[in-house]
């Protein structure tokens, strides 16, 4: 199975990645994690991109706030899938990483999710891995039928309340 290469543009972003890395971790999805900012480290993550499906990864997630252009930089130089995932910071509430995120120039693109959405980043990473790994699609099954089942034992412990 391929894995899924994060990479994130601080160390700050490590909490809303740590999202990703244990729904990853839950799937058996193996991953790498590192830190290349699109700014300040622009060769190493230009490198990892360049030699990202060498090196047997199959998607990338890329997390930044603020201008976010990570996700950018690294789909820039691979053809691998690129899923964005947007961080708040202090500054417009996260705002500016997701229109910096999702404002791609056709030909370049980035799946964006919603800001801090690392959860639904890893399970996008699994869904785009899972379409040649049918013991992964199984597994994305299972969890769609358990929150399904969740969702439906809440509609009655709502409806006791009442």
């Amino acid at each position: 199975m391929k894995k899924v290469g994060i990479v994130m543009g601080s160390d700050s972003d490590l909490p809303i990645v740590k999202k990703a890395t244990d729904i990853l971790k839950d799937f058996g999805v193996d991953f790498e994690v590192h830190i290349y900012s699109a700014h300040r480290t622009p060769e190493q993550a230009k490198d990892f991109s360049q030699n990202a499906r060498a090196n047997g990864f199959g998607v990338i997630i890329a997390a930044a706030g603020m201008a976010a252009h990570l996700a950018g930089a690294i789909a820039a130089n691979t053809t691998l899938p690129v899923i964005g995932i947007p961080c708040k910071s202090s500054n417009l509430d996260g705002m500016d990483a997701l229109l910096s995120t999702v404002q791609m120039p056709t030909g370049i693109p980035v799946a964006t999710v919603a800001i801090n959405g690392a959860g639904n980043a890893a399970l996008l990473a699994i869904q785009m891995l899972a379409i040649e790994d049918t013991e992964l699609a199984k597994k994305l099954d299972e969890k769609r039928m358990k929150d399904a089942l969740a969702v439906l034992e809440k509609d009655k412990d709502v409806m006791s309340k009442l």
